[in-house]
């Protein structure tokens, strides 16, 4: 049973991966077996990753990109040109900042989706081809919590991964059966951009008071989660949204927006 969860001969592309749960992701697939195409803006992190993934045995190509000017498809070509093919998309970049709605421009809502959901349809149109081209593979998608559940000021955030939600359940109809597409929904992880609220006992305290697990995630988590999706272990699930989230069905950190 075990063996289902390898990645041997299998190569990934991650984006976001310099740090936070794209590093999580990469160095867990590297130790699955895969080899990984790594991107993110900034050099420096992305040498960290590749350190790592060469301790797990495997080989890493760092690539800096910025999405906001660079084009996606250059990850694929890195993949063909190093290893010849592409198995494994990992679509981790995506964000936007909680802004009351009064203060969100329709021009917010068009570069929260454009991040969110144009970004990963960009990678994934590259890849698609040069995956056929071994029979198919795995697509991952990371959206958020924050795409199912209510809370003030993330009506851009939670709009745009609401979206990635559906357009992986829709690529999933699309290209199956040799593609599956599936998306991992991540509650609150401890990554930098959560230490603000980790490092204030308060918050944090409420954080994990309001999580039926009692605790904030760690990028292990989710990265687990990828290696299991990626793998003939998921060979049999495609379209699906998992929500690793320690049992979510409300947001664990209410922001201090008035009512209007």
């Amino acid at each position: 049973m075990l063996d289902t969860f390898k990645l041997d001969g299998q190569v990934a592309i991650v984006t976001g991966a310099g740090r936070g749960l794209g590093a999580a992701i990469a160095v867990g697939l590297a130790q699955a077996g895969a080899d990984v195409v790594i991107s993110a803006r900034t050099e420096a992190d992305l040498s960290e990753v590749a350190d790592q993934v060469a301790g797990a045995g495997r080989r890493a190509v760092p690539v800096p990109l910025d999405f906001a000017t660079d084009e996606p498809g250059q990850l694929v070509d890195h993949a063909v040109e190093n290893f010849g093919r592409v198995d494994i998309v990992v679509n981790n970049v995506g964000g936007a900042m909680p802004t009351p709605f009064l203060n969100t421009r329709v021009k917010d809502l068009e570069r929260a989706f454009s991040f969110n959901v144009g970004t990963a349809h960009g990678l994934s149109l590259a890849a698609v081809p040069v995956m056929l081209e071994n029979d198919g593979g795995s697509i991952i998608n990371i959206t958020s919590s924050m795409g199912r559940l209510a809370g003030r000021a993330f009506l851009a955030y939670g709009t745009a991964k609401a979206a990635l939600a559906h357009y992986t359940r829709l690529a999933a109809e699309d290209l199956a059966p040799k593609i599956r597409v599936n998306a991992i929904a991540p509650g609150a992880i401890l990554t930098s951009s959560l230490s603000y609220v980790a490092e204030n006992d308060e918050m944090r305290g409420e954080l994990e008071s309001n999580t039926p697990l009692r605790r904030i995630g760690d990028p292990g988590d989710i990265a687990a989660t990828a290696v299991y999706l990626a793998s003939p272990a998921a060979a049999y699930v495609t379209g699906k949204i998992i929500e690793v989230d320690g049992g979510l069905e409300a947001p664990n950190l209410v922001l201090p927006i008035p009512d209007l």
